[in-house]
Order: structure tokens, then C-alpha cells, then sequence
């Protein structure tokens, strides 16, 4: 009797046991979504205590530029009016550091910043030398030229004698350095002497001369402490809720993000939607397809054909105009009216007229399509490469001679490409808090719920078996001797094994 009592409370035991299990799956089944959704919305805004506060402050993600520059191959024939050709040079690769400074909390749920920027050249990752000379169209000498088509003649001459005087040819033989940063020319105290508005910059002219070492402007995001519908959203731009570049409302919107984070919850439906100033507006970028990043689940997000299209081709971007083929956006109207273009690079997803009027062109998706791989959860970038391209719409000018006679072209300059992936420390935290530990709390709440339901039956069954055992004890005390005998030696023949070729009868009892 004693083994039967331990056994009965053992069943019993693992059937209170699977009960706990059970209970606990079910609730974890209803539970752990809204514990998982918490944790997300705890840990992206932007919150001192919340996990990605540090990661939004300083960006972990070791970012690189990589510029190619497009040599100018046949300068001289250029001006008599033949059709440019170029020559991809680089990468020349910058690490780029990046920290927000000035960071301001305000009682409307945001917080303001500037971002510091610096750079680095990494001679191991680049194909030249910051040393290496390129010869490149002048870009004072072309773009102001341009700019002053429609003034007097008068006016124009006197802009030619200057540009003489002062040794200033169509195209230039500068260092990567001085194109990058920056360099000495006394036509950049000219023009800002007698025209004060046509150049951003006093002194130094470069492509980059005012990204190194130096402040964003003023950006005010929405934190989502208050209101997380809103989290990371721009509310402000140096003060303004919109721009006043361009030529309809829609164009000059602020939208999205600054483009760093993005709302959680992403679904193939989602779009990338952020304010560059670099751009002086807002972009989207639209869903492409899932894949996994070291482990982790992501959406690939890319560029749409319309991004740089035309009004004739994509009504919305009229606002951008004036256009010219479709595929480049004109950055006039933000750039001081410098005839500076936007698009990808090699004119990638534009109209192939501009890629057939300049030699050496060869745009491929593989190497000048952009993409952002964003985790969908939390709304995090993994992995991304931005790439643009500028370019200087250059022309012959009546009246100044050192034009000649350059037919109309978007020629490229440069390319750059912004790219940055998260690894080491930064992603193992990421992938423990924000995809292991949901993972284990998905698997965890099936696996209690099937333990729990194999330890309930633990009772059953021993139950059905007692139950079975008291009516063979029953069933043998109402029948006579010769019946317990007959019981008792058919349960011993099923013990032994039977002879080869006999066949076991039935007994009847």
C-alpha cells in the first residue's frame, strides 16, 4: 500500500505541476506580446534610461565615405565643342565620426541637437592618395559663368578680364585634399566682394569645406516618451517646419526622421521616409524585400525610380523644377544658384541621354543603387550605403571667352558613398536585448503550454490504470477457484514466449 500512496501523490504532484506549466504557456501566449511591444517602445526612445539612447547620442556604427572623383580626360577638346570624357578615380575613404552635441529636452515631447562631424582619411581603404591631382571642371570659373548667362555684356566682358587677370581657366588641376577641404583662390574674394550672395563660403573654396570638424544645424525630433505614435519624427529644422526652396508644398514638407532611427513595428507596407539637408528635402525610400543581417530579421529598404524623376515623369516633384531630363534634380534654387544637379551615381535609374552625352559612364544597381536594411521591430538601421552623385551643368557663355565652345552637358563630378554597418559589442547587446530575449519569450510560452499538457495526463492515465486493476481485482473475487486458476495461468503463459508455430487461443473466462 505504501508504493501506491507515493506513486498516487507523484501522479498527482506531476499533474498540479503540468497544471502550473499550462496556466503559465496560456498567459505567456497573451502576455508576451504586450511584455515584448513594452520592451521595444522602452528601449528606441529617445529616453536617457532607454537601451538605444547611447546608440542615438554617439553612433557606435563605424560610418566610412568613400569619394570617386570623375577625372576630366580630354579638357581641351571639350572646348571646342566635343563630348566629355571621364575617368573614375578612388575610392578615397574618410572614417567618418559622428556625435550629437547641444542636446536639449523640451516640454513639447522633443528634444533638440546638432550632430559634430569629423573625418578621417584611411589610406589602407583608399585606391590614391589625398595627394594625387585630378583634373576637374572649375567650378567657380563654370558655375559663375552660367549664373551670369542673362546679365549685360558689359558685365559679362568684365567678368572675362577678371578671369584672365587672375589666371582662371574652364577646367583645374587641383589635389583630392584641396577639391576635398578646401584651397586659397583669389577668385573666391572677388566674387564675394562684388557679388556678396553668389558663393556660401568666405575664404577657402572645397566640395566639403564646411562638413569637417563643424556642427548640423539645429534639428528638433519628437522623443516618444509622451507620445510614441510620433518617436523619432522631425518636428523642426533649424527652426522651421518647412523650406522655402522649392516651388509647391509638398516639395518644401519636412517629413520623416532625420535618418538615423525610424519608427518600430515596420511592416512591408512601411516606407523610409527622411529630411536631408544635404538634399535640402525630404526623401522616401520604399520596400524592397526581407533578409537577415548577422542573425537578425531585416527589411531592405531602397530608392524608388522617382526618387530624381522629373514633373513630366512624376507630377509630385513639379515643386523641384525647373528640370531637365529625368533622373537629375536641380539643387540651384538651395546651392546659391550654382547649376549643381542630384542623382545617383553614373545617372543610375535616369533618362540614358545623360549617360550617352558624357564618355565613361556605366551605372549598374550592384554599385550605385542605395539601400537601408532596417530592423522592422524596433526600426534600427543594420547595414546601409547611400550613394549620390553631383554634377555641374556646364555650357558656352556669350561673352566670356573661357567657356568657348562647350556644348550643353550635365557633366559628374563626384560620387560619394555613405556607408556603415553595426558590429562587435553594439550588435551583440542589440541582438541579446532586442531579438534573442523576445525569441526564447516566443519559444518559452509553447513549450510550457505542450510540458503542461504532457504532465496532466501524468494523472490521467495513472487513474485509467488503477481503475483497470480494481475491477480485474473485483471481476476475480465473484468467480469461483477454477476461474482465479484459469486467470492465473493465462497470464503466466503471456509471460513466456511462445513455441515456434503454435498458435495462442483465446481463454474464456
Amino acid at each position: 500500500m505504501g508504493g501506491r500512496s507515493r506513486a498516487r501523490w507523484a501522479a498527482a504532484a506531476l499533474g498540479v505541476a503540468g497544471l502550473l506549466c499550462a496556466v503559465l504557456g496560456a498567459v505567456m501566449i497573451g502576455m508576451v506580446p504586450s511584455i515584448i511591444e513594452q520592451q521595444v517602445f522602452k528601449n528606441v526612445r529617445i529616453d536617457p534610461q532607454s537601451l538605444s539612447f547611447n546608440m542615438w547620442k554617439e553612433i557606435p556604427v563605424p560610418f566610412y565615405l568613400s569619394i570617386y572623383f570623375f577625372e576630366v580626360i580630354n579638357p581641351d577638346e571639350i572646348l571646342k565643342g566635343e563630348k566629355p570624357l571621364v575617368q573614375e578615380r578612388g575610392p578615397y575613404v574618410y572614417r567618418e565620426f559622428r556625435h550629437k552635441t547641444n542636446i536639449t529636452f523640451n516640454d513639447n515631447d522633443t528634444v533638440s541637437f546638432r550632430e559634430h562631424r569629423s573625418f578621417q582619411f584611411q589610406p589602407d581603404r583608399s585606391r590614391g592618395d589625398e595627394n594625387d591631382y585630378i583634373v576637374l571642371p572649375n567650378i567657380l570659373v563654370l558655375g559663375a559663368a552660367t549664373m551670369m548667362e542673362h546679365r549685360p555684356t558689359s558685365l559679362k566682358l568684365l567678368m572675362t578680364l577678371a578671369f584672365s587677370t587672375l589666371g582662371q581657366r574652364a577646367f583645374m588641376n587641383r589635389t583630392v585634399g584641396e577639391v576635398m577641404w578646401g584651397y586659397e583662390d583669389p577668385l573666391v574674394n572677388l566674387l564675394n566682394k562684388y557679388f556678396p550672395d553668389m558663393l556660401p563660403v568666405k575664404g577657402k573654396f572645397g566640395l566639403f569645406v564646411k562638413m569637417n570638424n563643424s556642427d548640423s544645424e539645429v534639428f528638433t525630433v519628437f522623443t516618444g516618451v509622451q507620445n510614441f505614435s510620433r518617436i523619432h519624427l522631425v518636428d523642426k529644422w533649424n527652426g522651421l517646419s518647412k523650406v522655402s526652396y522649392w516651388n509647391s508644398e509638398g516639395c518644401n514638407m519636412i517629413n520623416g526622421t532625420s535618418g538615423q532611427m525610424w519608427p518600430p513595428f515596420m511592416t512591408p507596407e512601411s516606407s523610409l521616409e527622411f529630411y536631408s539637408p544635404e538634399a535640402c528635402r525630404s526623401m522616401k525610400l520604399i520596400y524592397k524585400e526581407p533578409g537577415v543581417y548577422e542573425g537578425i530579421p531585416i527589411y531592405r529598404f531602397v530608392a524608388p525610380k522617382t526618387l530624381f524623376a522629373n514633373g513630366s515623369v512624376y507630377p509630385p516633384n513639379e515643386g523641384f523644377c525647373p528640370c531637365l531630363e529625368s533622373g537629375i534634380q536641380n539643387m540651384s534654387t538651395c546651392r546659391f544658384h550654382a547649376p549643381l544637379f542630384l542623382s545617383h551615381p553614373h545617372f543610375y535609374n535616369a533618362d540614358p541621354v545623360l549617360t550617352q552625352a558624357v564618355l565613361g559612364l556605366h551605372p549598374n544597381p550592384e554599385e550605385h543603387a542605395l539601400f537601408l536594411d532596417i530592423h522592422p521591430v524596433t526600426g534600427i538601421p543594420m547595414n546601409c550605403s547611400v550613394k549620390l552623385q553631383i554634377s555641374l551643368y556646364i555650357k558656352a557663355v556669350r561673352g566670356i571667352g573661357q567657356t568657348g565652345k562647350i556644348e550643353p552637358v550635365v557633366l559628374p563630378l563626384m560620387w560619394f558613398g555613405q556607408s556603415g554597418a553595426m558590429e562587435g559589442a553594439p550588435l551583440r547587446t542589440f541582438y541579446t536585448q532586442l531579438v534573442l530575449l523576445p525569441l526564447v519569450l516566443h519559444y518559452a510560452q509553447y513549450v510550457l503550454l505542450a510540458l503542461g499538457g504532457a504532465l496532466l495526463l501524468v494523472p490521467v492515465v495513472y487513474q485509467v490504470r488503477s481503475q483497470e486493476r480494481c475491477y480485474l481485482f473485483w471481476s476475480g473475487g465473484k468467480k469461483g477457484s477454477e476461474d482465479k486458476e484459469a486467470i492465473q495461468a493465462y497470464s503466466e503463459s503471456l509471460m513466456k514466449p511462445a513455441a515456434k508455430g503454435t498458435v495462442l487461443q483465446e481463454a474464456r473466462l
